[in-house]
């Protein structure tokens, strides 16, 4: 008997519950509100690890280009001169010249290099923001496609094993950075 009877009037109910709910709800959401600045925290400390990795890895390849051309330039005169003695033949060096002209002008990185560093400024600046108004998840991941894309450019016009492992080393950092920045809003 009763169990489809309410116990009480519920306007009644309702007003002695409802200083209870409004306070479990604000604990609540004060308690998520922290948690997410805490997380929030946490995921600008990583990705600030790994966008300082590519800009280490990208001073390392930039220090490094401008070699590659001479070595090159090296191997194929050496090259040149061991199959010319062989034929007794005389070297064309405006042909050499033109041959490392060409191969400079493939293998220069420049650009990608300054528009990855460009990249990582803009990232940086956009995490270090405490403008909570706007989401910035979109912003990071398209700032991340266009690392990715700059690392790829530089990984496929390098023709250096240090270089390319030194690009590899950054790429894994982007996709990290990729996979972060989805947990961003």
């Amino acid at each position: 008997p009763g169990v489809l009877q309410p116990a009480e009037d519920e306007a009644s109910l309702l007003s002695k519950s409802k200083p209870i709910v409004t306070k479990l709800l604000d604990e609540a959401t004060d308690k998520l509100l922290t948690m997410r600045v805490t997380e929030g925290r946490a995921l600008a400390d990583d990705l600030t690890k790994q966008l300082n990795l590519i800009m280490d890895r990208m001073k390392q390849i930039g220090e490094r280009a401008p070699s590659v051309i001479e070595e090159y330039h090296q191997r194929l005169r050496a090259r040149m001169d061991e199959l010319l003695a062989k034929a007794e033949l005389k070297a064309d060096e405006s042909a050499l010249i033109r041959e490392v002209a060409v191969f400079a002008e493939r293998a220069d990185i420049s650009e990608e290099v300054t528009r990855m560093a460009g990249h990582v400024k803009q990232f940086h600046e956009i995490i270090a923001n405490d403008n909570d108004s706007e989401p910035v998840g979109r912003t990071l991941d398209f700032l991340a496609q266009e690392m990715l894309r700059e690392a790829n450019t530089i990984g496929s016009k390098s023709n250096d094993a240090e270089i390319s492992r030194a690009m590899i080393e950054a790429k894994t950092a982007v996709d990290r950075i990729k996979e972060q920045v989805q947990n961003a809003e």
